[in-house]
């Protein structure tokens, strides 16, 4: 009787040297372990382990180990539900690189989203079941098929757009590090992450977003949607307002050597033209030269 004893209590410990993080110097308390387990089961009631006289079998704590390995891994699937309503659903990414532009993206729903360079959309394969949600990062133009049991809510970082169904563009981070918007069709809400501030857009408004601050003004730009349309009319803006379209529409960096040459008025339409045809055009109608340093463009009076 006490040789079959001393076996069992061998291969109990030789078990307990299996577990992750056992070693001779700091051995796991599975009873311990249990009782927490069973305590958080309960809601806060705890639960007494009670051990066996003598001896403990290592069949019974072989299974107790593999019911708090269920229990916890329950318990994480139970979070996960939770937070997502379907977080096993495949997540899909959409993106453009630093010249290309116009990339379209359709969603199950009808609705339609026009991607400008440096542009990531982030959405599930479950998209538009029980939600319809997206992420973004940069900027792109969103055309939306109306659904008003489920509204239409962008995550642009720093803010969340929510629409029923409309037309309108998004910039998740502009100039002044703020989420943009302007609302071509419809009507948007744009609020900060916290919930406590909204700015409702009507057509033709840009609403602006950041953590402290937020407003709205009427647009007077004609050329805000000439990444997406691929044409920049001017009659009589300086090269200043020209430089600073070309850099949002073709992602082009063009500096001035002479401060002098930003008041230079520009009164022709730019279609679709390349970069390096652009520089040729204005450098030739103001008398200018130009140098390329990587993707920057250097003008100065010749």
């Amino acid at each position: 009787m006490k040789e079959k004893q001393e076996k069992e209590e061998m291969i109990d410990r030789e078990f307990e040297k299996l577990l992750p993080g056992n070693s001779d110097i700091n051995p796991v308390d599975v009873d311990s372990a249990w009782n927490k387990v069973m305590s958080r089961i309960n809601e806060g009631t705890p639960v007494i382990a009670l051990k066996p006289a003598g001896h403990s079998f290592p069949g019974i704590r072989f299974m107790r180990i593999a019911a708090a390995v269920l229990i916890l891994a329950g318990l994480g699937a139970a979070v996960l539900f939770t937070y997502n309503s379907d977080p096993f659903s495949k997540i899909i990414v959409a993106s453009t690189g630093d010249y290309e532009k116009n990339k379209t993206v359709s969603l199950s729903d009808g609705s339609i989203v026009t991607l400008n360079h440096n542009t990531k959309l982030i959405y599930r394969s479950s998209y538009g079941k029980r939600s319809r949600k997206v992420s973004l990062s940069g900027e792109a133009y969103f055309e939306i098929t109306g659904d008003p049991s489920k509204p239409f809510i962008i995550d642009a970082g720093k803010a969340s757009v929510k629409v029923v169904g409309t037309s309108f563009n998004v910039i998740t981070e502009n100039d002044d590090s703020a989420v943009e918007v302007f609302v071509a069709t419809g009507k948007v809400v744009l609020s900060d992450n916290s919930g406590s501030r909204d700015l409702i857009l009507d057509p033709g408004y840009i609403g602006t977003m950041d953590p402290i601050n937020s407003g709205k003004t009427m647009n007077e730009n004609p050329n805000y949607l000439s990444w997406k349309e691929g044409r920049l009319d001017y009659d009589g803006q300086p090269l200043e307002i020209v430089f600073r379209d070309l850099k949002r529409v073709y992602n082009m960096e063009i500096r001035a050597d002479d401060p002098s040459i930003l008041t230079n008025p520009w009164t022709s339409p730019i279609i679709s033209q390349s970069s390096d045809t652009i520089i040729r055009i204005i450098c030739a109608s103001f008398n200018l030269s130009y140098t390329k340093d990587g993707n920057v463009y250097h003008l100065s009076k010749k």
